[in-house]
């Protein structure tokens, strides 16, 4: 789960900093995220689908399908 969202980041070419911005977080809070040292909210995760379009279930590897 964590490699997708940073890939999905990536992708948009979007800044940590800026998906931080758009979930009203700190950057380190998301860089968090990313690397798996946090746990993601269920609210942060239905706003991660959202931005990048795609499910939740494939944000969290349950599916293939964006």
């Amino acid at each position: 789960m964590y490699t997708r969202i940073r890939d999905l980041r990536q992708d948009a070419d979007l800044t940590q900093k800026q998906v931080a911005k758009i979930l009203k977080c700190s950057q380190q809070v998301y860089s968090n995220y990313e690397l798996g040292q946090r746990d993601i909210p269920t609210e942060v995760l239905i706003k991660l689908s959202e931005l990048y379009k795609v499910s939740v279930d494939y944000i969290l590897g349950l599916s293939n399908k964006q």
